[in-house]
């Protein structure tokens, strides 16, 4: 018999007045109704209060600092008690059936622990951002299908390496037990690639994502981010997320890839130092170098099997299977 779990959709928001009323609508508006919606804000200077406070049925949950996207996530996973936690940008607007597919795809299949919409673009809303997150060996995550027209070429439910945060619905169970300290989020990432090492806990302990074409959501993307800050970020996190999680026998066939990559990055940036964004990236490696000693202090052992379950979704750099 097929489950019906209950749902907390957490909506982390940071100065999102202007986007928060579109993606509150398209929740109304959803063919499931039975979801808690959560705002979670972290300490916004724009007026969201109001907005939240003029749509009935959202809770606000305000912190007193603005900690940054994976705090802000712990923050209401551990204020919220659905089956599923369900997390959505606020630079977003979710189709109709989104969440109905979405929470679907865990409901049918008890051995799915997450599952990943496909994130289309705002504006040219024929075109994919993601369908599914995939991860290369070298240390660089990446979105499935980017900025493809979509042709119904990903009309299919199959296992991708995890879902973007910005639209997932994750089993709470498997959150709890992928927990580190009690928190779900690594918060010293701060923001970015936060999901990428939550992805990564769970291929390493087998943790299957599926991917839900018909869990569609339009998202503008870094509306309420981006620009130098994302370059900072991840700049900062491509190093420190991979060192944090790939075991010794893949981070030893690795490596050199690894530091191509980020040497490589780190010329791009050079050449382009008249660009605040690219200076950005340069000082976001360098605090990852600094920051290197406490990542490598998180890493845990890995038994042959969930080496073996990780290199298989693993990408070479041409985009390949490593």
């Amino acid at each position: 018999m097929r489950e019906t779990l209950s749902i907390d959709v957490i909506i982390p928001n940071y100065n999102g007045a202007a986007y928060l009323p579109v993606c509150l609508a398209s929740l109304q508006r959803q063919t499931r109704g039975d979801a808690r919606i959560t705002v979670v804000d972290d300490a916004s200077t724009d007026g969201s209060a109001a907005v939240v406070a003029a749509c009935p049925g959202v809770r606000w949950l305000a912190l007193p600092h603005n900690l940054g996207f994976a705090a802000a996530a712990n923050a209401a996973i551990a204020a919220t008690d659905g089956d599923v936690v369900v997390l959505l940008n606020n630079d977003t607007e979710a189709s109709p059936g989104w969440l109905a597919a979405l929470v679907g795809a865990l409901e049918a299949d008890p051995t799915v622990a997450f599952a990943a919409s496909k994130l289309m673009l705002f504006d040219e809303r024929d075109r994919i951002h993601s369908a599914g997150d995939t991860y290369r060996a070298d240390g660089v995550p990446g979105n499935r299908g980017v900025w493809q027209r979509d042709t119904g070429q990903y009309d299919d439910q199959p296992e991708v390496f995890g879902p973007c945060a910005g639209a997932a619905a994750y089993r709470r169970s498997a959150l709890a037990a992928l927990a580190e300290a009690g928190r779900v989020f690594d918060e010293d990432l701060v923001m970015y690639c936060e999901d990428v090492d939550l992805n990564l806990r769970a291929r390493r302990q087998g943790l299957r994502t599926r991917f839900v074409p018909e869990a569609v959501v339009y998202h503008r993307l870094s509306a309420t981010g981006g620009g130098r800050l994302a370059s900072y970020y991840c700049g900062r996190n491509f190093l420190l997320v991979w060192a944090k999680n790939m075991p010794a026998p893949l981070a030893r066939r690795h490596w050199w890839g690894m530091l191509r990559t980020q040497l490589r990055l780190a010329g791009e940036a050079a050449w382009h130092s008249r660009e605040p964004a690219a200076r950005a990236r340069l000082a976001g490696q360098l605090a990852g170098l600094r920051a290197l000693p406490r990542f490598i202090a998180k890493r845990q052992p890995l038994d042959d099997a969930g080496v073996s379950a990780l290199q298989g979704a693993l990408l070479d750099t041409t985009g390949g299977a490593s």
